[in-house]
């Protein structure tokens, strides 16, 4: 069964929550992607261009509403009444 995934902020912010909400979407570690977004950001010495696409991404990212979430007591699938 798949997972109908949303990339969105992560509700769980440091900054806007881009980073955070990358992680979600990936189910890695939030700590590992935004050391890794950080390193990426700073060190291959486009530091404006790096700060420049975060914010885009933090403006085109949606909020998290609560929807992504899936619950494991739904059960999805078709109904047929006998």
């Amino acid at each position: 069964m798949m997972k109908n995934k949303k990339l969105m902020k992560s509700k769980d912010k440091v900054l806007s929550g881009v980073l955070g909400g990358v992680a979600e979407y990936l189910d890695l570690d939030k700590a590992l992607v935004r050391i890794i977004g950080a390193i990426l950001i700073i060190f291959p010495g486009q530091l404006i261009i790096g700060i420049v696409i975060y914010i885009i991404a933090a403006v085109v990212m949606p909020e998290d509403d609560g929807s992504n979430h899936s619950d494991d007591n739904v059960v999805e699938g078709e109904f047929r009444d006998k």
